[in-house]
């Protein structure tokens, strides 16, 4: 617009001069007055440019960043923990008798009752075992019974004085004698009994049976490093998880003291290792007497129903345990930094920076802060890179 302005002036003046006889002259000059023709406007446009780079410049003074205007809320912090999963009861099976395995009754993985016969082991040589003891009894019983006729005969004989004393306590002894091989013949039957029932291998709960590792004709033993199977009564499940001391403590604190944390506790969920949030809630049931010296940490053990068996023993999963506060200030922790133990966040003041310290609530997500003090509702802050920031600093909100 200044150079459209100045070439029309100097048009205007060209024009007046020649209306006053100055023909000649500009005739003379034409090629100078080309020139400045061709000079001014760019010289204007050049200015313009200037001008205008300056006023970029001041605009990029100001740094823009992502700005929050803070308000209050209903928040729920979800806190979640790394856990395994065990069965409520866990049964490794072992053969208490050596022997070749004859027959695997169940297949790998299948559900078991209780009682059910898992494994046979080969039986012959401990049927003969308890053929053999059932015999000895019939032979101690027979021993016995002639001890006896003995002894009281020799009582009649030395009634009538034929017999001393000495040939009575003799024969007395003989059957106290063969009454001791009784009873221990019977014992011996009992453990041959014992011994061949224990050839049937059964299952002492209900649960899911593990792999099984040996096939018919192994030979086993009581010794054996690996189990046959493994059972877990896996109707509920226990889903172990560890916290930090002061969490422990913060939780504890929160409930007044352990027992009625426990009974208090609000449920807690499961979020399984394929990233899908199990249908049935638990609750924590129960919290570890001491803390771990090497970690630091204290282990929690929350309980969980399972009736489509869908955990398993051994699984890994997420425990989630929330937190309800009502009409409270929540902020990312990226709009925060920390000086001296103390956490700071960057109020926006008439478009500076100001720095600001809060007070946030013990427990967190991780990602978010509960404000307790510091702030108020409708305050603008810088919600990300605040520790690069300066008090002080002038700022515009980010487009």
């Amino acid at each position: 617009m200044i150079s459209f302005v100045l070439l029309s002036t100097f048009r205007n003046f060209v024009a007046k001069r020649k209306l006053n006889g100055f023909k000649t002259v500009i005739r003379n000059n034409d090629m100078k007055t080309r020139t400045l023709i061709w000079i001014l406007p760019v010289a204007c446009l050049l200015m313009a440019a200037c001008s205008s780079e300056k006023g970029k410049k001041e605009r990029d003074d100001k740094a823009q960043y992502k700005m929050l205007t803070v308000k209050r809320s209903d928040q729920t912090l979800a806190s979640h923990y790394s856990a395994r999963l065990t069965g409520r009861q866990i049964v490794e099976i072992r053969p208490q008798v050596s022997g070749n395995i004859t027959r695997i009754c169940i297949n790998e993985g299948q559900h078991v009752t209780k009682g059910q016969t898992l494994f046979i082991i080969d039986q012959i040589p401990y049927q003969a075992a308890l053929d053999v003891a059932k015999a000895n009894v019939s032979t101690a019983q027979a021993k016995l019974e002639t001890a006896r006729m003995e002894y009281e005969s020799n009582k009649m004989l030395q009634a009538g004085q034929v017999i001393s004393d000495y040939t009575v306590q003799t024969t007395l002894n003989a059957l106290n004698e063969a009454k001791a091989a009784l009873a221990q013949a019977k014992a011996q039957e009992q453990n041959a009994r014992n011994n061949l029932s224990y050839t049937v291998v059964k299952s002492p709960v209900s649960g899911s049976a593990s792999m099984i590792p040996y096939h018919v004709g192994a030979l086993v033993s009581s010794s054996i490093s690996e189990p046959l199977v493994t059972v877990a009564d896996d109707h509920e499940m226990y889903a172990y998880f560890s916290v930090t001391e002061n969490q422990a403590i913060d939780l504890i604190q929160q409930y007044g003291s352990l027992e009625q944390f426990i009974k208090q506790a609000p449920e807690v969920e499961l979020r399984l290792s394929n990233g899908t949030v199990y249908p049935q809630k638990g609750r924590i049931n129960a919290v570890s007497g001491t803390v771990d010296t090497s970690t630091g940490a204290v282990s929690l053990r929350a309980l969980f129903s399972n009736p489509q068996h869908l955990l398993h023993n051994g699984g890994s999963c997420t425990v989630v345990v929330s937190t309800h506060r009502n009409n409270c200030i929540v902020i990312p922790q990226e709009a925060t930094y920390e000086l001296q133990n103390r956490i700071f966040v960057y109020r926006v003041i008439d478009g500076k920076t100001k720095a600001t310290p809060i007070k946030v609530f013990r427990l967190n997500n991780g990602k978010e802060y509960i404000v307790e003090s510091g702030l108020n509702a409708g305050d603008v802050i810088i919600a990300e890179g605040a520790g690069l920031l300066r008090n002080g600093t002038e700022v515009e909100k980010e487009e």
